[in-house]
């Protein structure tokens, strides 16, 4: 490098350095700042703060707050409350993790707390909202179609709020819930055993027809489940136990898809298991 350049590229590496150092100590000042902010703030007007940001749906702020309050005022029962309020904007921010480890911490703590029916409801809210709102929107994918961990920890949340505090204001919801994910898992597996008569294993559709209709009695799906145990029995020539299948069918619901035409021998759609199953609504797991 020739002397004559040497100067200038040092002026404008030592100019961009300074460049840097000045945005960095800018970005910790506003942080600084923001924090100072809430400073010394008594924990009565910091909790109206985060709860006012919560009502107006800013649930990043509010969690903010709320965390500054618990930093701030690690004991007593504003610091309860925020700990309930964080987990609930991180529920409605999608920040499932999160929110499902701030309940679990809170129930460990505080396990006779009067709010620990709401937690365990709302740990089911989040379980139920895993990844179903992104497949749904982006994919247009049922509920049934994905993997059923989340669900079933969310119906063992749900169940738990019925069975432990059934005169709480949270019961009756859960035990609705508990419902439409019970109709989830019943045409996760009416899709299952549909798969296996497609595929002619008929044995194995006729057993999650009558698993079906034995763990999840009164579902949506319990009809399709006799049509398919009557497809079943007649594929592998079964008559008797076949034609029981449909007379039970008949009697419970006399105009089944299943009963007309010359199903199943149509051509199966793609991406549609199930023929004769109309559209239902899946699970809806935002919060009024």
């Amino acid at each position: 490098m020739t002397p004559s350049l040497a100067s200038p590229i040092r002026a404008l590496a030592r100019t961009s350095m300074l460049l840097l150092l000045v945005v960095m100590v800018a970005a910790g000042c506003s942080r600084d700042t923001k924090d100072d902010e809430n400073e010394g703030v008594p924990v009565a007007e910091l909790y109206q703060k985060g709860h006012d940001s919560m009502r107006k749906g800013n649930w990043s702020n509010g969690a903010n707050s709320f965390r500054r309050l618990v930093a701030q005022y690690p004991y007593g029962p504003y610091t309860e409350q925020a700990l309930v309020e964080t987990a609930y904007a991180n529920y409605k921010m999608g920040n499932n993790e999160e929110a499902i480890s701030g309940i679990d911490r809170f129930i460990r703590t505080y396990p006779t707390h009067r709010n620990i029916p709401y937690m365990y409801y709302l740990r089911g809210l989040v379980n139920s909202n895993r990844d179903t709102v992104f497949l749904q929107r982006v994919w247009s994918l049922d509920s049934s179609r994905r993997d059923l961990a989340s669900p079933n920890q969310a119906y063992a949340d749900f169940n738990t709020v019925t069975d432990r505090y059934p005169n709480s204001r949270y019961a009756a919801d859960a035990r609705a819930r508990m419902a439409t994910l019970r109709n989830t898992f019943a045409r996760h597996e009416i899709e299952t055993g549909l798969y296996y008569l497609r595929r002619e294993a008929y044995v194995a559709a006729a057993q999650r027809a009558t698993y079906l209709l034995e763990t999840y009695p009164q579902s949506e799906y319990q009809n399709d489940a006799v049509a398919l145990l009557a497809a079943s029995y007649a594929n592998l020539g079964n008559d008797t136990l076949a034609a029981d299948a449909r007379r039970v069918l008949e009697q419970n619901e006399p105009d089944h898809p299943s009963l007309t035409g010359n199903w199943p021998k149509e051509p199966w759609k793609i991406r549609r298991l199930n023929p004769f199953a109309s559209e239902r609504t899946a699970i809806d797991v935002d919060r009024d």
